[in-house]
């Protein structure tokens, strides 16, 4: 068994994320020019593809599967030999977490907060709307940091902000109070600038206004009926109380019947009810007083204007999100299943133990992880749980597709014992579709996440476990 030495190993994660050691990039698993498996030789010529050749998913998964043979060079570091400890990976990721925290203070130490009041009565309007609660159910600020908040404050209220250090500061969770604020930026539904930021926000309202009275409140042309039909059938579908409302239905209706028309490579899809959820919780409780309980909430008792306001924000920040994901979603949802095929490869590579139960019983990757990828893993956690999740895609921005594939590769691997005392096909199935989240905090997602980096950065140098041609 390789002994691992927490301490070196956290020194590695830290020297990457303050240092971002190039030397690293340029030497990992690049040892040598020798012939690696399912990398074509130079010294052969490459074989002509029949044009007659089966495109079918299971073929496609066959041509790579000599990506990786057990019997590779000793060039290549066999991490599916490598044990970890629960103790020793909660240490890294622990480790990751400090260490971003401490690069965060290196960005403040530097900037000049003389022109800069957060309590002061200088605070711009916009900033003032962006306050709200937590539900005492679903929603803590407890463990919140309030010099975090502060910095948040002080980005958020700068003339013009510097989105890459709010990005870097909102990467390890944003504080509940300026949450709707800051996603609103991080999406690039908003301006940096603090003087444009309410003229944009009054005009997207009047725009999605707009639409509503062209799209939606007209007779539905007869090749749009089939999307509203789908759409009708899955809002009531969502179980939380809050989504069962009337009102609440006729919200999520607008917006993706809307979204849909104006995005016609893809349509509708079954599932995206789930990605409107996070936003429309975050800009919801903007509107609600300090303690009130979501899940008993009767929105039909908010203002028109502000249950107009939050439905436009909840439509341009999805359109924003979406938009770098649309390939997901496009005819037969190739981009899932390309994703899926990368998950099964990583976690081939990180633990062949794992991995060799799953198919030693039948398990397909595409089986579970197809809804893992569709809904953001929206269906796998608590709302909660969601949210918090979503701060940091959100603050992974371009980078957020590749990013989530980590994710998904840490959420499995986090039930690695469970799923190994599994020992037949149904069992298996079961647990992986009922997953026990109930009880996650925001400890448990920071946790996850900085296990996701961790991998990221492992395999950043390694990437041809990344590169199967669609």
């Amino acid at each position: 068994m390789l002994d691992l030495d927490i301490g070196k190993m956290g020194d590695h994660i830290q020297k990457y994320v303050n240092d971002n050691d190039m030397n690293l990039k340029n030497s990992f698993w690049k040892k040598n020019i020798r012939n690696l498996p399912g990398r074509a030789s130079p010294k052969k010529e490459s074989k002509s593809v029949s044009s007659s050749a089966s495109t079918s998913f299971d073929d496609f998964q066959e041509s790579v599967s000599d990506a990786w043979e057990i019997e590779a060079e000793d060039e290549i570091l066999r991490i599916s030999d490598v044990k970890i400890s629960k103790r020793v990976a909660h240490s890294a990721a622990v480790n990751v977490i400090n260490n971003h925290k401490a690069s965060i203070e290196e960005i403040h130490k530097s900037k000049n907060y003389s022109n800069s009041d957060p309590q002061g009565e200088s605070s711009s309007q916009t900033f003032k709307e962006s306050r709200h609660t937590e539900n005492r159910v679903n929603f803590s600020n407890s463990e919140v940091d309030t010099n975090k908040l502060t910095k948040f404050q002080v980005l958020l209220e700068s003339n013009l902000l510097n989105l890459e250090d709010l990005k870097k500061l909102s990467w390890s969770g944003v504080p509940v109070e300026i949450r709707p604020m800051t996603w609103r930026l991080l999406a690039g539904y908003l301006p940096t600038s603090t003087e444009r930021r309410q003229e944009a926000l009054d005009r997207k309202r009047i725009d999605y206004a707009n639409l509503v009275k062209q799209y939606y409140d007209t007779d539905k042309d007869e090749v749009y009926k089939d999307t509203y039909r789908q759409i009708h059938i899955d809002i009531p579908r969502m179980s939380t109380p809050l989504f069962q409302q009337t009102t609440v239905q006729e919200m999520f209706e607008r917006i993706l019947f809307i979204w849909a028309i104006r995005h016609p490579a893809s349509g509708y899809v079954q599932g995206m009810n789930d990605l409107v959820t996070p936003f429309y919780v975050v800009f919801l409780q903007e509107y609600l007083p300090i303690g009130t309980n979501i899940e008993t909430l009767d929105v039909s008792t908010i203002s028109k204007k502000n249950r107009d306001s939050l439905e436009a924000d909840s439509f341009w920040c999805l359109s924003k999100f979406l938009d770098g994901i649309q390939d997901n979603y496009i005819f037969a949802q190739l981009g899932i299943q390309y994703k899926v095929n990368q998950l099964k490869e990583l976690i081939q590579r990180i633990d062949g133990t794992l991995h060799g139960h799953l198919m030693k019983h039948g398990i397909d990757y595409l089986q579970f992880s197809f809804r893992w990828m569709n809904n953001l893993l929206t269906r796998e956690l608590p709302l909660r749980c969601s949210i918090r999740l979503w701060d940091t895609y959100l603050a992974e921005s371009d980078c957020f597709a590749t990013f989530q594939l980590y994710v998904c590769a840490a959420f499995l691997l986090h039930w690695r014992q469970e799923l190994l005392e599994e020992k037949d096909f149904q069992g298996l199935m079961i647990m992986l579709q009922n997953l026990q989240t109930q009880n996650w905090t925001d400890t448990d997602i920071s946790l996850l996440v900085a296990e996701a980096y961790r991998l990221k950065f492992t395999f950043a140098d390694a990437p041809n476990h990344l590169t199967t041609k669609r």
